[in-house]
């Protein structure tokens, strides 16, 4: 009997060693450790930069097994913020974001594809403007540890470039102005 159950956990713990479980984050939003910013072309002449103040979200990694990773992400579109109060109303309105009827944002990540060392291309599904479509984030790792109040945090940063149109975005602002990049930087509190 001593010899089946001795058996039977050396196995279990064969089986199990090569189980892979991934930490779970919570991005730090509160502490203003995370941001979600664009860039557009203002008419080809310059750029215009901002950000979106309001945005929640959790990830999953295991740096061991970075393609079980997870993102989700939720983003309050009446949070941009362009430091132009007037501008911001305009791009808040029914002609950019429409705030009002599609207050909500998200990206749900449904693949992670490693592209090399401490990199990948994060595929989701992002809702932008009451349309969902594919998209593609380059991300990479930037580091992860024990943080000063005994918690342990990771950190990424992601881009990507997104067609207006693609959203049902028809500002007609001109070839120059008909994508926006997006720049995601986010630090995560492990649970």
């Amino acid at each position: 009997m001593f010899k089946k159950t001795l058996a039977a956990l050396l196995l279990g713990s064969i089986l199990t060693s090569g189980a892979v479980s991934a930490a779970d984050y919570v991005i730090d939003q509160e502490g203003q450790h995370a941001f979600v910013n664009f860039k557009i072309s203002h008419l080809g002449y310059s750029w215009l930069y901002g950000t979106f103040k309001d945005f929640d979200g959790t990830f999953s990694y295991d740096a061991a097994q970075p393609e079980a990773s997870k993102v989700n992400v939720t983003l309050r579109t009446a949070s941009l913020d362009s430091n132009h109060a007037e501008r911001d109303k305009h791009l808040r309105g029914k002609e950019f974001l429409n705030t009002s009827k599609h207050p909500i944002a998200t990206f749900a990540s449904t693949q992670v594809l490693s592209t090399g060392e401490g990199t990948a291309d994060i595929v989701g599904d992002l809702t932008l403007n009451g349309v969902t479509k594919e998209i593609v984030i380059a991300a990479y790792f930037i580091g992860e540890g024990d943080d000063p109040w005994g918690g342990y945090r990771a950190g990424f940063e992601g881009t990507t470039t997104l067609k207006l149109a693609d959203f049902g975005i028809n500002a007609n602002l001109g070839p120059a102005s008909e994508s926006v990049e997006l720049t995601l930087a986010v630090e995560g509190v492990r649970k």
